[in-house]
């Protein structure tokens, strides 16, 4: 019996993400490279789906194990079978459980291929049922969150919206896309223009057009609040703009397309050379090539005498809890220490950043992060600096709080978790 292509990649991916702390979003495009639109849907499914719900299949496959250790290898294996056995009903159980056998063979692990086959024919006979010591245990293995996290969502919302944020953690979001520089032809799939952020545009699923069209540099993949991060720039007329941390360069190439025919002088920076370079790359691929991209370290200094730009934008390096739905391994990378630690470097990267604003001149500051050490606690160093005021930035009234922040949630839109706060430079220090 052959193993599916789709399994077999899925699997590699799963192994890497566990022992490099790799990525899915930068594996999956490289392994589903060469399969077939049907195997390259089920890769996707299956690697995913078991991100998603591992701290829950951890949970049956230890209970099945009796206390047995676990090679991580064939804990992958596990959790892939478990995956297939507990979603997908429209896979056999028979082929889950033999090609998780083959797939131990494959591994080179096959002295593992009997205790593989017993643990998922157990689980077949006897099924699983879990037990919690407390409400937040329950949440945290239901949803798959880190319990730390679970219980630092709680004191932030309280239990039951924390429990609703991780559920919505776990859905498959919708994909959003921008078209790219001056292109405007529409593509032959099935999407709708949102209605909260002009020039975006959504679609359910993926679809071989969709791909194709983001490979050809036709549309950019880029989340709907990603998107609205990046209206709140406005450019008129001979404007300069920063963007002091920004590859990718989704909000770079954005504004950058929005600017056309005009005079703006767009610059664009990256403290590490291989993002610098996948920046530079990106901004090529959309034609954008009046984007200046200059290498730096943002903690540090910036390159620019102080107060140059009309309009400056810190998308900070942050923990990125707003956006697990795309990237669900973040959660287990993850590290309590790490968000006070992100929060020091915002602090030091927006107090560099604010030198750069012209009297008059506007400054966003956001991240893809819902902890408030990551956004309310950063920008207070501008609502304590006098030559500053918080203004409110251009977007739908109902993503607008009370203090003018402007915040997202995945369990209340179809968008990630966002922070935008926007600041004007009135002149003084």
């Amino acid at each position: 019996m052959k193993i599916s292509p789709a399994r077999v990649a899925a699997f590699e991916v799963l192994l890497r993400i566990e022992t490099e702390r790799a990525f899915s979003s930068v594996l999956l495009p490289e392994f589903e490279r060469g399969l077939d639109e049907r195997d390259r849907r089920l890769c996707h499914q299956l690697t995913l789906g078991v991100l998603r719900q591992q701290i829950y299949l951890d949970r049956v496959i230890d209970h099945l194990a009796t206390g047995k250790k676990i090679d991580t290898a064939i804990r992958v294996i596990l959790r892939l079978a478990l995956f297939q056995l507990t979603s997908l009903d429209k896979i056999p159980h028979h082929s889950a459980v033999n090609e998780s056998v083959l797939l131990t063979q494959k591994a080179k692990k096959s002295s593992a291929k009997g205790f593989v086959n017993a643990l998922l024919r157990r689980y077949l006979r006897e099924g699983f049922q879990a037990s919690y010591k407390d409400e937040l245990e329950r949440i945290s293995v239901e949803t798959s969150h880190p319990p730390w996290l679970i219980e630092r969502w709680a004191a932030s919302f309280g239990a039951e919206d924390a429990e609703k944020f991780a559920a919505s953690n776990n859905e498959v979001p919708a994909v959003a896309f921008r078209y790219t520089g001056s292109i405007t032809k529409q593509l032959e799939i099935d999407a709708f223009e949102s209605d909260l952020v002009p020039g975006c545009f959504i679609t359910e699923r993926y679809s071989p057009a969709l791909i194709e069209a983001a490979e050809n540099g036709e549309i950019y993949l880029q989340d709907e609040g990603s998107q609205m991060v990046g209206s709140t720039i406005e450019l008129l007329g001979a404007k300069t703009f920063l963007d002091v941390c920004a590859a990718p360069g989704s909000k770079a190439t954005q504004i950058a397309a929005k600017a056309l025919g005009t005079k703006a002088l767009i610059v664009a920076g990256e403290f590490h050379s291989h993002r610098t370079r996948f920046l530079l790359e990106n901004c090529r691929k959309q034609e954008l090539d009046r984007v200046t991209v200059i290498q730096y370290d943002a903690e540090t200094s910036l390159p620019f005498q102080d107060r140059s730009f009309d309009a400056v934008l810190v998308d900070a390096p942050c923990s990125g809890t707003g956006t697990i739905r795309h990237n669900p391994e973040i959660r287990y990378f993850l590290s309590p220490g790490d968000i006070d630690e992100l929060s020091a470097k915002q602090r030091r990267i927006l107090l560099n950043a604010s030198k750069m604003v012209k009297d008059g001149g506007s400054l966003v500051y956001s991240t893809c992060s819902v902890e408030s050490e990551e956004n309310e606690s950063v920008v207070e160093v501008l609502d304590s600096d006098t030559s500053f005021k918080r203004i409110r930035p251009s977007i739908a009234e109902r993503f607008l709080a009370a203090s003018d922040f402007g915040r997202t949630y995945p369990n209340q839109s179809r968008m990630d978790g966002f922070f935008i706060a926007k600041y004007e430079r009135t002149g003084g220090n």
